[in-house]
């Protein structure tokens, strides 16, 4: 009997991506996925820590996903934390924790609220200072006072919030293919969230799968299908109109809250990893054709911005994209265990 298609795309998730894994195709049923992802299999145990956030001005009570890997060798005293990017859950770590776990180090890989199996709150606005804040009462209970970061895309957002709140709990931090190299409100129009959510709905497995190839200079596009495939069984659920509003309320906060003018400031050794390919840029689909052209590459970014900082250097993967910890794991986690070993 043959495997249902999301059971292969988990088993993808959870392990290195087959070179030989192939495309869902649209007309294949998938069984439908709730908002919080229960049915959706992570590496390694997941945990939760009670919360409380703001929507509308109440508090709202709900809970931080989290994965608390101990080292399954000899281990070093350090701890890794880290953090997701936009369209991934945590779970997509898998390959880099075990690298890290092998190597000594205790890991952390937390859901931010809103995002993989976290608690999902309407109306809340995204705020890149409060999920550094959970962030940091996650590791106050786990009773951890120093970690190495990690950060991925949006994650390097959150990930400059937090090392600047805590400086002197921040050993070193790396920025893969981040996002918030640039200041995006002046190239790009302000966002509509009913409009954001009807486009999102409106949008096909192979609209979505084109997105992600293009804005993320993939060499491999292999590497995305178990998340065009999360994604259309999230539409194939009841709760997929409040997973997109929720969803999308971090596209507001990624134009509206830019963090390009506090990244000078970060005082720790950091390493950008990109990708020489990597074209991630929110919001340069909605921007006009001039402005489209003044959008960089994150690889040129980061080479602009490294300079900035006190102890900063950059590496780029010749021929990677946005996914290179998918895209070529062994090369990804010998850069960050070798940085971290310096």
């Amino acid at each position: 009997m043959k495997l249902p298609l999301f059971l292969c795309a988990l088993a993808l998730t959870c392990a290195p991506f087959a070179a030989s894994a192939q495309a869902p195709t649209e007309a294949v049923r998938l069984a439908p996925m709730d908002a919080t992802l229960k049915a959706y299999a992570y590496p390694h145990e997941v945990r939760f820590l009670p919360v409380v956030v703001e929507a509308k001005g109440k508090r709202v009570q709900t809970k931080l996903a989290y994965m608390d890997v101990a080292p399954t060798s000899l281990a070093n005293g350090r701890t890794v934390l880290l953090l997701h990017g936009r369209n991934f859950p945590a779970g997509y770590w898998g390959g880099t924790i075990k690298a890290l776990t092998a190597a000594g180090y205790r890991v952390i890989a937390p859901d931010q609220i809103n995002f993989g199996k976290s608690g999902r709150v309407d109306d809340m606005a995204v705020r890149f200072d409060v999920m550094a804040d959970h962030t940091w009462a996650l590791l106050d209970h786990l009773k951890i006072e120093k970690v190495d970061v990690v950060a991925h895309s949006m994650g390097n957002v959150a990930g400059t919030r937090l090392v600047l709140a805590h400086p002197e709990r921040a050993g070193r931090l790396v920025m893969y293919a981040p996002i918030g190299l640039q200041d995006y409100r002046p190239l790009t129009p302000p966002i509509d969230p009913e409009a954001l959510v009807r486009a999102e709905s409106a949008k096909g497995a192979e609209a979505y799968r084109k997105e992600l190839v293009g804005s993320y200079g993939l060499a491999s596009p292999v590497v995305i299908e178990p998340f065009v495939t999360l994604r259309e069984q999230l539409k194939a659920g009841d709760e997929w109109p409040f997973y997109v509003r929720t969803f999308n309320a971090s596209a507001v906060a990624i134009r509206d809250l830019p963090v390009v003018q506090d990244i000078p400031r970060i005082p720790v050794k950091t390493l950008f990893l990109v990708g020489s390919t990597d074209r991630a840029a929110p919001g340069k689909a909605q921007a006009s054709e001039a402005d489209k052209a003044k959008f960089k590459t994150v690889a040129e970014l980061a080479a602009e911005i490294a300079p900035t900082l006190p102890d900063a250097r950059v590496r780029v993967f010749d021929g990677r994209g946005h996914l290179i910890h998918l895209e070529d794991p062994e090369a990804f986690n010998q850069a960050v265990l070798d940085f971290l070993a310096q």
